[in-house]
């Protein structure tokens, strides 16, 4: 898990002497094997709540309020398929030149004028920007140089 604790930065976002905390919890099942998430998110949640408070002994007791947003709820919330902001997992087979699979990290696809630019893409999700950045160099790398060619990228 990482667990971020913004109002450090930013004390506007809380009232005075509190704080908000978010603790994401990589790699859950799309689909768990026992239950569904509306069932799960309580215990979930609970078990990540014990979880930190093994190493800060008194975070159970500081907490005023919680929620948990499963895969399914940032499915439904954002439209995010299975709720994963990476499009695939940040697993080793799925990284570096296999990202998004063998033979396509180049930001290419066998389609002509086709180039991939989403989290799928190396180096991976969350909102950096760098899928697109890195394959707009690509494309551009790519575009044909002179006046009036019809290459095709």
């Amino acid at each position: 898990m990482s667990v971020q604790i913004p109002s450090l930065y930013d004390d506007s976002i809380c009232p005075p002497g509190r704080h908000v905390l978010s603790i994401f919890a990589m790699y859950a099942p799309v689909h768990p094997v026992k239950g569904g998430w509306d069932e799960l998110r309580a215990s979930t949640g609970e078990a990540l709540i014990d979880s930190l408070t093994a190493y800060a002994p008194n975070f159970r007791d500081a907490i005023l309020d919680w929620a948990l947003f499963t895969p399914l709820d940032i499915e439904r919330r954002v439209g995010l398929t299975d709720g994963n902001i990476h499009h695939l997992d940040m697993i080793p087979r799925q990284v570096f030149a296999a990202r998004p699979l063998p033979g396509w990290s180049d930001y290419r696809t066998p389609i002509t004028s086709r180039w991939l630019c989403g989290s799928g893409t190396h180096p991976g999700g969350d909102v950096t920007g760098m899928p697109g950045h890195n394959a707009a160099h690509a494309l551009l790398a790519a575009w044909p140089r002179h006046a009036g060619s019809q290459a095709s990228v």
